[in-house]
């Protein structure tokens, strides 16, 4: 692992449930930081089911990294004396952060659930050069450290649902205190930017900084069409409302009445499956689609590597739910695939509308089944928005470069 000439940092790394599949961009971030020499501890809310992990986390020994929240006392008494306890084991050796971490209990002990409590006494003892969230509301856990007399700098990223859905749930206030005492923020896309402005946040204390790849991994593949095979469409992405799986399918359908012959695989799984199986099936498009479930990186990218074209056509869920960045669109172009999204949120900061893909209005079949066609029957044209994906992705997307740019961050404010 390479080591950079500077002080390392002491980081800690907030987050939800770790490691998971679908959150790589994380595990880019702490790898990446690993490598240029410095130290990462990991608080995650709760451990996921480990019968698939990417292989990174076991090379770089992560799950040694992890802290997750901590069990506590179910009867209220026995919990108030766990925390007067704690506090006192700190007294002596940390006597003002152990005051203000009384007071701070004595204060919030009705508005901040035990469980959270408990995971912030955690940190009486320990000491971070920075704070680094992933998730508006880890954030605004995380930031109550500061009331404890913790010291360190707080980075909050906001990444879609924090500053869509989760609003519209919580209180369009629920970040004030958040926006108040955090440090900085950064956004993946500008979109997410404008919507945290909205809720609050001082645009002073905002930057924009994309959700990378490695692209050592997501190399580049030429592709070539066969007319005697079938066109092979790919879509990674949770079997949600935001995805916009029905509006693929429904697209497809009108391609297979025009008796195109293609093969729609797609890799992910959710609450959706059996609802979006019913719908291929009444379609009549079932033997040409195929539910993978999830998938670890490595077969993710055999999945990119044999397919022709990429499909996204995310929308708004009726929650408020959007998408965020849609890092999968970023590692399609970069495996040289040319890809068909939406004009949703953030998805045009990535991808170059026109040049390395197509992108139409939401929930607009019609308009996806005749871009998705044109780049079947323009075979020159998919290639040449192929290598120019690659080009953008490499230029924007690189986590080298980007986690170069999180390091200044880090050093600057």
């Amino acid at each position: 692992m390479k080591k950079n000439n500077q002080t390392p940092l002491n980081i800690a790394f907030i987050v939800d449930a770790f490691p998971t599949l679908s959150e790589t961009f994380i595990i880019n971030q702490i790898t990446g930081l690993l490598d240029l020499g410095h130290e990462v501890t990991i608080y995650a809310s709760t451990q996921p089911p480990q019968d698939k992990m990417h292989a990174v986390v076991d090379q770089y020994r992560l799950r040694q990294r992890i802290y997750y929240y901590p069990d506590f006392p179910a009867s209220k008494v026995w919990r108030y004396l766990k925390i007067a306890s704690i506090i006192l084991l700190h007294l002596p050796r940390r006597p003002l952060r152990a005051l203000k971490t009384a007071v701070f209990c004595t204060r919030r002990r009705k508005t901040v659930p035990p469980r959270v409590l408990f995971w912030l006494l955690g940190f009486l003892n320990r000491d971070f050069d920075i704070f680094h969230c992933h998730f508006g509301p880890n954030g605004l856990r995380a930031v109550n450290l500061k009331d404890m007399g913790v010291p360190g700098k707080f980075l909050t990223t906001l990444h879609g649902y924090d500053v869509n859905q989760y609003p519209r749930e919580q209180g369009m206030h629920v970040y004030d205190a958040l926006f108040k005492n955090a440090d900085l923020f950064t956004a993946n896309t500008e979109f997410t930017k404008q919507q945290a402005v909205k809720l609050g946040c001082p645009a002073e204390k905002i930057r924009i900084l994309p959700m990378g790849l490695d692209l050592d991994i997501f190399q580049y593949h030429p592709r070539k069409f066969l007319p005697s095979e079938p066109v092979g469409i790919l879509t990674v992405g949770r079997l949600v409302e935001k995805k916009g799986h029905e509006f693929a399918l429904r697209a497809l359908a009108q391609l297979h009445a025009r008796k195109k012959n293609f093969i729609y695989d797609i890799a992910g799984d959710g609450p959706l499956k059996d609802k979006l199986q019913k719908l291929a099936a009444q379609l009549q498009i079932d033997r040409s689609v195929n539910f993978l479930g999830e998938k670890k990186q490595q077969e993710v990218l055999e999945l990119y590597y044999k397919a022709h074209l990429f499909l996204l056509p995310s929308v708004t869920a009726s929650n408020g739910d959007m998408e965020g960045q849609g890092l999968v669109l970023q590692e399609a172009q970069a495996t040289g695939l040319p890809v068909v999204s939406t004009l949703h949120n953030g998805i045009p900061d990535g991808v170059l509308d026109g040049r390395s893909g197509f992108l139409v209005p939401e929930r607009r079949v019609d308009a996806l089944a005749q871009k998705i066609e044109y780049l079947i029957e323009h075979p020159d044209i998919s290639s040449e928005m192929g290598r120019a994906g690659r080009k953008f992705v490499e230029k924007k997307y690189d986590i080298r470069l980007l986690n170069q740019k999180l390091l200044r961050l880090y050093q600057t404010f």
